[in-house]
């Protein structure tokens, strides 16, 4: 069986000589070749390549950025027989869509689950979400959200480390001193109901938990799976006290009922988002970039993993 294993060489979690094993592990179930990405968007073109080159199953070893490159990668040409597996090894550092599949964050761990996988031939086909035309496999948002992920990527790119840490002090300063808390940008739009305008911010759910915190689960949408559409929380106000029930909400990972100040939807096939002025986006913790309307789908069955 041939197989591709895609290596972020940047990832936060491994080290060359670990990524050296994982490698020597995998060649001994599978005819592998190893590419280390080397540029943004590098790991969805290997994987787009590894499609058209009819190889089994593709091997990720970095986070969820690379993941999702990846998937949007080998979807490229839509969902088909003809699309490799996908086997996720853990490199970043929250790893939500490995977490949610059920893998060990340990990559060696985890590298041990997959061998085991592979050679039984167990995979589940899962379903994915779309934002326009970018696929994400566990989350995308709008709003306070994206603005995070938006200086996280800067504090990326100047050398500094994503911690648990890095990640609450970001929050708590873009939530302070930069997001517009009076106006809010966002109208959420879909057929199943009229149009709600007055949103500050979209979390939108392919999974749960939503993301992590070090070891602690934060989930906005807690009945999301990869078997059911699409969910939604979206606050209508981020005042302070509204902003401390939020947050409740996310340490308790329990569903929530619709409110004045909250929109909450669940197992939604499609909705579209429209921001007035425009707003950032991320997809699976990956900064788009600012958008003026977002159409948001379920894709069912959209990909066979290996877990």
């Amino acid at each position: 069986m041939r197989g591709l294993l895609i290596v972020n060489p940047n990832a936060t979690s491994t080290t060359p000589r670990m990524r050296d094993v994982i490698g020597h592990a995998f060649r001994a179930e599978l005819e592998l070749d190893v590419v280390e990405t080397a540029y943004r968007g590098h790991a969805r073109e290997l994987a787009r390549a590894a499609r058209a080159a009819e190889v089994h199953v593709v091997l990720t070893l970095g986070g969820d950025g690379t993941v999702n490159e990846a998937v949007n990668g080998l979807l490229e040409d839509g969902i088909g027989p003809d699309v490799p597996a996908l086997g996720t090894v853990p490199g970043g550092s929250a790893n939500v869509f490995v977490r949610a599949l059920g893998l060990p964050t340990d990559p060696i761990e985890a590298t041990g689950q997959l061998l085991a996988a592979l050679r039984s031939g167990q995979t589940r086909t899962i379903g994915l979400g779309r934002a326009n035309d970018r696929w994400f496999t566990s989350n995308a948002g709008l709003g306070l959200d994206a603005e995070i992920i938006v200086d996280m990527e800067r504090q990326r790119h100047s050398g500094r480390i994503a911690t648990p840490a890095r990640y609450v002090w970001t929050t708590a300063t873009q939530y302070l001193r930069h997001t517009n808390r009076r106006t809010p940008a966002l109208t959420l739009v879909s057929d199943a109901a009229e149009p709600i305008e007055g949103v500050f911010m979209v979390i939108v759910q392919n999974t749960s938990p939503w993301t992590f915190l070090g070891p602690i689960p934060l989930d906005a949408n807690p009945l999301a799976t990869f078997e059911t559409g699409l969910d939604v929380f979206a606050p209508r106000s981020i005042s302070p006290l509204s902003m401390a029930r939020h947050t409740w909400r996310l340490f308790r990972s329990v569903p929530v009922e619709q409110s004045a100040d909250l929109v909450s939807w669940h197992d939604r096939p499609n909705f579209t988002v429209r921001a007035n002025p425009a707003t950032n986006l991320q997809v699976d913790g990956d900064a788009v970039g600012e958008v003026t309307e977002v159409h948001f789908t379920a894709g069912h069955k959209a990909l066979r993993v290996y877990s």
